[in-house]
């Protein structure tokens, strides 16, 4: 974990292969599957409240919430660890983080998301997004890779891709750093979420 505060503090953002094991890893996978063949799962939408609206355009993933503070089954053993990294950044970098909201993920194969920031408009709850992936037997040329931009001059700046791989954890500050999903050859699955300020 001191490495990922050192980083974010360094540059904003952090990649963390392998920060989550693979048992536990394989458990949260299973659980997104199981939840997709029950039809959990619902087209994921653009903006908030009753200006969300579903846009193939701009993004094809579906998406289940994450129901903290219940029976999560193997969510737990994840957003306990969460917990741990919100008190490390609070303590780190004085934020004030109080919660984490969530969903998992799911790219069919082919789908997209496209370049975003993690912040609503005309809000600032959403302080730092937090993604693991969950994807067994990546390799390079499956695509699906997340597009960062690392640099203060957004989509005309440098950035890095970082393949989705299984239990690689990404954290950078939600309003600072523009971002895609791009296609890929076949089903992509992660945790997506933001540590929030009241």
């Amino acid at each position: 974990m001191i490495e990922m505060l050192n980083a974010i503090d360094q540059f904003g953002w952090a990649s963390m292969p392998e920060c989550l094991d693979l048992a536990d890893s394989l458990r949260l996978r299973i659980e997104c599957c199981e939840a997709q063949e029950r039809g959990d799962f619902k087209r994921a939408g653009v903006g908030r409240g009753l200006d969300l609206q579903v846009r193939e355009d701009v993004r094809r993933d579906e998406v289940m919430w994450l129901q903290t503070g219940v029976d999560a089954g193997e969510q737990v053993i994840y957003l306990a660890k969460l917990e741990l990294l919100r008190l490390a950044l609070n303590q780190r970098f004085f934020l004030g983080l109080f919660e984490f909201e969530g969903h998992f993920a799911i790219y069919p194969e082919g789908a997209f998301y496209k370049a975003h920031l993690d912040r609503h408009a005309g809000t600032n709850d959403r302080i730092v997004t937090i993604i693991l992936y969950l994807n067994l037997d990546w390799q390079p040329g499956d695509g699906g890779e997340l597009k960062l931009w690392t640099t203060p001059e957004g989509k005309a700046g440098a950035f890095i891709l970082i393949e989705p791989r299984m239990g690689t954890l990404v954290c950078f500050m939600a309003g600072d750093f523009w971002h895609e999903v791009l296609p890929a050859t076949k089903t992509r699955m992660s945790i997506t979420g933001w540590f929030r300020q009241r």
